[in-house]
C-alpha cells in the first residue's frame, strides 16, 4: 500500500494561508471530507473547531464550516483556544471530531489544520489518507445534504471556561500558587486569555507578555521560540519563574528564577524524577525523541529510569507511550505529554505540573534542575530545494560514518528533513562544544553542495 500523503505532513496540513491547500476551494472540500468520514447513521455528526489568533483563521474557519454544514453535519465553534483545549473539548463535549486551525510556532502568514477524533487523539494515518482521497476533484461534488438537512453552527461561548476547569482540576487540590510571581509569555497566540486566567485563579501573581493579538503578531518576537523575553523579565522583576508558550500553546519553555532557560528535556527530567520519587511512575520508562540530549539519558539512567527514543513529533512520542504504557514523554522543543491526563502535548498543563513540583518539594526551579546534565549540542538548518532520501547521497553518508566513528559512544550525529519546511536539520552532540559545531557545519556544507538552497 502506498503510504505517501499529499496534504498531511508530520503534524497535520500546513501551508501559506490562501494558497493551496489552504485556499477556500480546497478547504470546503476538506470540510466535506471530514463530515463524510464522521457521519453517523440516523444522527447528525458534530464537529468542533478551535483556532489560534492568526488573521487567516476567520477565512479558514468559514471555508471549513461551509463544507461541513453542506454535508449535513453540525458545528461547534470555540473561537481562539489552545490545541490541547480542542483535544479536551472534543472528547468532553462528545463531538465526533475536532479541528484546530493553527500553524503552531510559525509566523502569521502560515496556517495549518490538525484533526482529532472523538477520543481526543490525532487521526491515525489511515484516516488521514481517507480524508485525502475524499478531497480529490469530483469525489464529493455530488454529495450534499438535502436543503432541510443542512447543518447548523453553534457558538460555544464558555469554551475557555471549560478548559480552565480541566486545567485547575489537574492541579493538586491541596496546593496553591499563592506567594509565587510568575512571568507568562503567550506569544500573542491562542492562550492569551486562558493562561493568565488559570494561573491567577490558582493564586499566582502573573506578569504577562504577548497577550495582545492583532492577527499578525503571533509568535513575532514572543513565545517559546524567544525565551530570552522571559529570561529578561524574570530577572528584571525578581519573578519565581517564567513560562513561554507557543502560538497554539501545545508546548512551553520554562525559565528559572535566575533567568536560565530550561528546555523540554530538563522539564522531562524534573517531572520524571518527581513522579518516580513519589511512586506514581508505574513503568520506570519515559519516551523522548532522537533530538533529546544525551544528558537526559545519563541522568535518568542513574536513577533507574529508562529513556526510549522515537522520531521527531509529539504524535510519534504519544504512539510509543501508548504502546509501552508510559505516562510521560516529550520533546526537547517543549512538547510534554502526560498520558494519564491529556491526549496531546499541553504547554499550560506542563507548566502547572512543574509549579506543583516546586510547591510540593518547597524548592526553587533552579534547585530542581540542578542535577540536569546537558551535552553540547549544535543544530544547523539547511534550506534545500528537494528532499531525496538521505541514503542516496554518498558523500553525506560517508561523512556521517566518519564522524560517528570519531565520536564513538561520547556523541552522536543526526541528519533529517523537516516535516513542515523545506529544510534539512543537522544535529551533532558531543562533549567538546567547538568540535560539535565543526562537525555540524561540515555536514551542512555537504548538504548545501549536494541539494542546493532555495
Amino acid at each position: 500500500m502506498n503510504n505517501s500523503r499529499k496534504y498531511f505532513g508530520t503534524d497535520g496540513i500546513r501551508g501559506v494561508a490562501g494558497t493551496h491547500p489552504l485556499d477556500p476551494e480546497t478547504l470546503v472540500k476538506l470540510g466535506k471530507a471530514v463530515a463524510q468520514i464522521f457521519m453517523r447513521e440516523g444522527k447528525r455528526a458534530r464537529v468542533l473547531i478551535g483556532k489560534d489568533t492568526r488573521l487567516s483563521g476567520y477565512m479558514i474557519e468559514s471555508s471549513l464550516a461551509a463544507g461541513i454544514t453542506a454535508m449535513g453535519a453540525d458545528l461547534l465553534l470555540c473561537g481562539p483556544v489552545p490545541t490541547p483545549g480542542v483535544a479536551y473539548l472534543t472528547k468532553s463535549m462528545r463531538a465526533d471530531a475536532g479541528i484546530v486551525i493553527s500553524a503552531s510556532h510559525n509566523p502569521f502568514e502560515d496556517n495549518g489544520i490538525k484533526i482529532f477524533g472523538a477520543d481526543g487523539f490525532k487521526l491515525p494515518d489511515e484516516l488521514e489518507r481517507q480524508v485525502e482521497r475524499l478531497i480529490e476533484p469530483g469525489v464529493l461534488d455530488a454529495t450534499m445534504a438535502q436543503p432541510g438537512q443542512i447543518g447548523k453552527a453553534f457558538r460555544i461561548d464558555d469554551a475557555i471556561g471549560r478548559y480552565t476547569v480541566f486545567l485547575k482540576e489537574n492541579f493538586p487540590r491541596e496546593l496553591s500558587l499563592e506567594g509565587l510571581k510568575v512571568g507568562l509569555d503567550c506569544a500573542h497566540g491562542a492562550s492569551y486569555v486562558v493562561a493568565p486566567q488559570t494561573l491567577s485563579e490558582l493564586g499566582a501573581e502573573v506578569v504577562s507578555r504577548g497577550v495582545s493579538p492583532s492577527g499578525k503578531n503571533i509568535n513575532a518576537g514572543f513565545g517559546s521560540l524567544y525565551p530570552e523575553v522571559m529570561s529578561t523579565l524574570v530577572q528584571e522583576q525578581n519573578l519565581n519563574l517564567g513560562i513561554a508558550l507557543d502560538g497554539d500553546a501545545d508546548r512551553c519553555i520554562i525559565v528559572d528564577e535566575k533567568g536560565k532557560v530550561l528546555d523540554g528535556d530538563m522539564v522531562l527530567a524534573i517531572c520524571a524524577l518527581d513522579m518516580h520519587a513519589r511512586g506514581v511512575l508505574r513503568t520506570p520508562t519515559i519516551v523522548a525523541t532522537v533530538m533529546s540530549n544525551l544528558g537526559l539519558d545519563k541522568l535518568l539512567n542513574s536513577r533507574g529510569i529508562s529513556v526510549v527514543r522515537t522520531a521527531v513529533g509529539d504524535r510519534a512520542v504519544l504512539e510509543e507511550m501508548l504502546r509501552r504504557g508510559c505516562q510521560l514523554g516529550g520533546e526537547q522543543s517543549g512538547h510534554t505529554i502526560f498520558s494519564d491526563i491529556s491526549t496531546t502535548g499541553d504547554g499550560l498543563l506542563t507548566a502547572l505540573m512543574v509549579l506543583s513540583i516546586m510547591k510540593r518539594q518547597g524548592k526553587t526551579l533552579s534547585e530542581l534542575a540542578s542535577g540536569c546534565i546537558t551535552f553540547p549540542q549544535k543544530l544547523v538548518n539547511v534550506r534545500v530545494a528537494s528532499k531525496p532520501p538521505l541514503e542516496s547521497i554518498p558523500a553525506l553518508m560517508q561523512a556521517i560514518g566518519q564522524k560517528e566513528k570519531q565520536l564513538g559512544t561520547s556523541g552522536r550525529v543526526l541528519v533529517r528533513y523537516s516535516g513542515t519546511e523545506n529544510k534539512a536539520r543537522v544535529m551533532v552532540e558531543c562533549e567538546d562544544e567547538s568540535a560539535c559545531l565543526q562537525h555540524a557545519q561540515d555536514l551542512a556544507e555537504i548538504l548545501e553542495r549536494e541539494l542546493g538552497t532555495v
